[in-house]
């Protein structure tokens, strides 16, 4: 691969304005933190909002000149963008709406037009400072649009992008009125990474459900290309965690710094207290309320660990001009209040409150001393306090009690796990996690750092990236099979320049697109004068060889000079001949079949069934997606015991289900339409898996194209009707 463009809202860096000069912080937060190493160690640039807006040409100048020395570069956004891009559409519509929280979701036109500005604003960005065919690897809820613009405006890039807070469930992504926008942003990527497996299955039921597009296991078929989807749980920098934890550790007390000091003389009060910590960001997603109560359950239910027992909660400030955080912040200090007024003394606070950040030093040492964290979100992305907390428990002695809701608990599983909203339980957790023995921890923990050292932030990026190197590999496979000009040409000459010929065609999917109604699928003029012309041309016999029913086909094109084989080649109509039967076939077997199909209908709304002379077709194309899946699964399972000895066999098509008698397909049909009307030149197309009959049956030097570029024995594909139209169009020429 060539160079990497990595982009995100924030920079790993953010420039800090004083009276005298400018100057580079670290930036908090996960993705900032995490990536940063991979970033450095790297052919990268990162491009990225730095936290300031320049007030003149200069003072721009000077930040991009100090980010360039990190290798980053700046997207400069003004304060009203700041305003409705970030602190609008997406901390007060995605944020919550992702998180669960519907009640708190804003949804705002004049948020919604910032964030597209915003989004193209990052794209051109990346455009300008991209080379061909480089990478580009975007990040996060607040560039959902940036893949497809790139998509649009450069589609030679490689793109992958990673959520790194969850993809909500169909029934709360359907209630934005911007979701198609949203998912079709996010499909412009080449590969799509999510923390969980969770998260994955979300986006792709929405995809399904909202756009209609097929998938398949990890793949989204669209009309041009396939995204691939996949689970990448975000790791961090373990060695780096590691390394502090062990020289904190092994700082004689005197030199500790004051606030480890402060720890120590806690606990040496007391020979068998203990600390139970717990950090995050003052949001309303983290659960804090409720992990208090679940604190005071604790003290209430068991009163012997009083003055024994402290919870040191480190709480960053957040969102402080917002008015849910602002009611979080209030009902927080009312919790801490009350615990320490009912249970404290004067020599014991239960709750040791924190509300700000803390140095990086800092929070080893809390993750060093701590006995016990409690990190109970009430949704979480990944949530890697809890992977910093076994990392720094070099001593092997702490306990984790960790949110189910959190994308870590996949990982983590030797922690206690708990539903945050649930307070006994959650109380129950914290009296475990201060029983268990020294052994029992120091299994668990042994088990968790063992797995999280192994897939860390720098595994994690490389996974992702060889996992996108591929997905481009298997994309450029896919496009070795496409009908390019070039040999178009080659193919259109062959066939115009032979004796004799014939043209397959399939039907639906292949001259027309798709209906939720097939009767709706009738030719339009277009499609009759296209057939006409090529009827009329030398030496060429035009078969239209479908699973219509010959109702249909002889409505649609009776009194057409074509030849036609219907049924999957059940019926076939020859030029000045009437209808007839490839060979009679007993029909009685339906008698059985039918009621099955018809208690289906009853349980899927929105299916049907259409009966052919030798065949049943069940229908599901208006069904619900995922239902309709489901249902295709179990009809297919009851039917195949139900023709157990019987000549039958199950075709599956796009949405259907067709029970027929065995031995009759288009392949059959075509050869021995073949036999008696032999050419030089053969070229055929058809959509679906009934094709595939087609495609094997006919000699080796046939061309065979598909449409769809999904695996087939067809030497070709095309994406579309579209394209086969068009290709018929040169044809005539």
């Amino acid at each position: 691969m060539n160079r990497l463009i990595i982009a995100s809202n924030r920079l790993p860096v953010s420039i800090t304005k004083s009276e005298k000069n400018l100057s580079l912080t670290p930036s908090a937060g996960g993705l900032a933190t995490g990536l940063k190493s991979y970033h450095k160690g790297n052919d990268s640039v990162w491009i990225g909002w730095p936290g300031v807006s320049p007030g003149t040409k200069k003072e721009a100048a000077e930040i991009t000149s100090l980010l360039e020395q990190e290798q980053c570069l700046p997207v400069f956004l003004s304060e009203q963008q700041i305003v409705n891009y970030y602190d609008g559409f997406s901390n007060a519509t995605l944020w919550p709406l992702f998180h669960y929280f519907g009640e708190f979701t804003e949804f705002n036109e004049t948020y919604w037009e910032s964030y597209y500005q915003v989004n193209l604003q990052f794209a051109e960005a990346i455009i300008a400072n991209a080379e061909e065919n480089d990478t580009v690897w975007v990040h996060d809820y607040q560039l959902l649009l940036v893949p497809n613009i790139l998509r649009q405006k450069r589609p030679d890039l490689r793109i992958g992008f990673f959520l790194h807070i969850p993809f909500p469930s169909y029934e709360l992504i359907r209630i934005l009125p911007w979701r198609e926008e949203i998912i079709e942003g996010m499909l412009g990527a080449d590969l799509l990474g999510f923390h969980t497996y969770d998260y994955a299955r979300h986006f792709i039921s929405s995809v399904k459900r909202l756009l209609g597009h097929d998938v398949e296991f990890n793949q989204i078929k669209l009309e041009n290309r396939q995204v691939y989807i996949d689970v990448f749980p975000m790791g961090i920098d373990y060695n780096k965690f590691e390394k502090l934890a062990l020289e904190v550790q092994s700082k004689p007390i005197q030199e500790r710094s004051k606030e480890h000091q402060d720890i120590d003389r806690f606990l040496m009060g007391k020979p068998d207290r203990k600390i139970i910590l717990s950090i995050d960001r003052l949001d309303y997603t983290k659960g804090i309320p409720e992990r208090l109560k679940a604190f005071r359950y604790f003290l209430n239910k068991y009163p012997e660990y009083r003055e024994q027992v402290s919870l040191i909660m480190l709480t960053v400030p957040s969102r402080t001009d917002v008015e849910q955080y602002q009611n979080l912040k209030n009902e927080v200090d009312i919790l801490v209040g009350n615990i320490n007024g009912e249970y404290g003394t004067l020599n014991w606070n239960p709750v040791i409150y924190f509300y700000r950040s803390m140095p990086f030093e800092n929070l080893i040492e809390l993750y060093s001393s701590a006995d016990v964290a409690l990190l109970t979100p009430l949704r979480d992305g990944m949530n890697l306090v809890a992977k910093e907390y076994i990392a720094s428990k070099v001593n092997h002695k702490g306990a984790l009690i960790l949110s189910e809701m959190a994308g870590a608990s996949r990982e983590l599983g030797e922690a206690i796990s708990v539903n945050p909203n649930n307070i006994p339980q959650t109380a129950e957790a914290i009296y475990k996690a201060l029983t268990q023995t020294d052994k029992e921890r120091e299994k668990a923990v042994l088990a968790m750092q063992k797995r999280i050292k192994r897939y860390d932030v720098h595994k994690w990026a490389s996974e992702f990236m060889t996992a996108l190197k591929s997905t481009i590999e298997k994309q450029m496979d896919h496009h070795a099979r496409k009908i390019s000009p070039k040999l178009r040409s080659e193919i259109l000459e062959d066939f115009r320049s032979s004796k004799s010929k014939t043209l397959f065609l399939d039907y639906d999917g292949t001259l027309q697109r798709f209906f939720d109604d097939p009767q709706a699928a009738s030719p339009d003029k277009e499609l009759y004068d296209l057939l006409d012309r090529i009827s009329k041309l030398e030496k060429t016999k035009l078969v239209l060889v479908s699973g219509r029913d010959r109702d249909t086909f002889d409505k649609w094109f009776g009194n057409r000079n074509y030849n036609l084989i219907a049924e999957h080649g059940a019926w076939e109509r020859k030029l000045g001949k009437g209808w007839a039967e490839r060979k009679a076939i007993n029909s009685e077997w339906k008698d059985s079949i039918l009621p099955v199909l018809e208690s289906f209908v009853d349980r899927t709304p929105g299916s049907f069934i259409e009966e052919k002379t030798y065949s049943l077709v069940w229908h599901y194309r208006k069904a619900d997606i995922e239902l309709g899946v489901v249902r295709a699964l179990e009809l297919l399972h009851t039917v195949s015991n139900l023709i157990l000895n019987q000549d039958l066999e199950i075709l599956e098509g796009k949405k259907v289900i067709e029970i027929k008698v065995t031995g009759i397909n288009k392949g059959t049909a075509a050869a021995e339409f073949l036999a008696t009307s032999p050419s030089e030149s053969i070229l055929a197309f058809g959509d679906d898996w009934t094709d595939e009959f087609l495609f094997k049956e006919l000699p080796a030097n046939a061309h065979t194209v598909k449409v769809g570029s999904e695996n087939s024995v067809a030497k070709y594909y095309v994406n579309n009707y579209k394209d086969v139209r068009n290709f018929l169009k040169e044809l005539l020429k």
